[in-house]
């Protein structure tokens, strides 16, 4: 494949995993997200879906080129679109911390702009204590924190100089928890919906193939690994 074509294909992704926020935005402006039941709950949902979403995305793109060779050069994008999804979930702990936890962004604002950067800071000492205890309190907050931290970790090490600093076999090793940032994003969803609410169903479900591919990968992999064989003590 070109250049010019990766040039374009890279645009394209960026657009697509821009869409979303796109249309929030949009779905914002236009006064519509104001008609909704529950506003916070909404973008807050949204931009959980869509972590999640571009997380499978950028997984399901390694099974994707091991079944259809022609379409390897899809590797290409897989870490920018793992970006995207720390990008998602990072606007999904954004959502916690300045809407539902009661950070005040307009009086923030306001100070700022009057010269008290300080204004900033006095908003957040005003949310810590409530949020550390949230956070003690309900688990599912608890492992959201902990698969965006994990994400945190693996964007932090998504560049390629670092990358070539810690060798490719542990840049592997620390990038496989992707896997475990993923299962706890969906159980992250599951504590978080009421009891009988089924929605997180459907990622659980496509969780679950992502995962089974992987380890059919490995399995299939071990069973052709040649097995040694020992060498035959030499006759006298």
């Amino acid at each position: 494949m070109s250049k010019r074509a990766i040039i374009l294909l890279k645009v394209l992704v960026h657009l697509l995993c821009l869409a979303p926020l796109a249309w929030l935005l949009h779905f914002y402006t236009s006064g519509a997200l104001a008609l909704n039941a529950d506003p916070v709950n909404y973008i807050t949902h949204f931009t959980g879906d869509w972590t999640l979403y571009t997380l499978f995305a950028s997984l399901a793109i390694t099974p994707i080129r091991r079944l259809a060779t022609s379409l390897g050069f899809l590797i290409r994008f897989r870490r920018l679109i793992g970006l995207y999804a720390f990008f998602y979930a990072t606007l999904h702990l954004a959502t916690y911390i300045f809407l539902f936890s009661g950070y005040d962004i307009t009086t923030a604002l306001t100070g700022l702009h009057a010269g008290h950067p300080s204004a900033l800071v006095t908003q957040w000492k005003l949310i810590w204590p409530g949020m550390v205890e949230d956070v003690l309190k309900r688990r599912f907050i608890q492992v959201g924190l902990f698969a965006w931290l994990l994400l945190l970790a693996l964007a932090c090490t998504s560049p390629a100089f670092i990358m070539r600093a810690m060798g490719g076999k542990n840049w592997q090793r620390l990038h496989r928890l992707v896997y475990l940032a993923a299962i706890a994003g969906v159980v992250h969803y599951w504590w978080l919906v009421k009891k009988g609410n089924n929605a997180p169903w459907k990622v659980t479900a496509i969780l679950t193939l992502l995962l089974l591919a992987r380890v059919a990968y490995t399995a299939m992999k071990r069973l052709k690994k040649p097995i040694p064989i020992p060498a035959r003590p030499s006759s006298v």
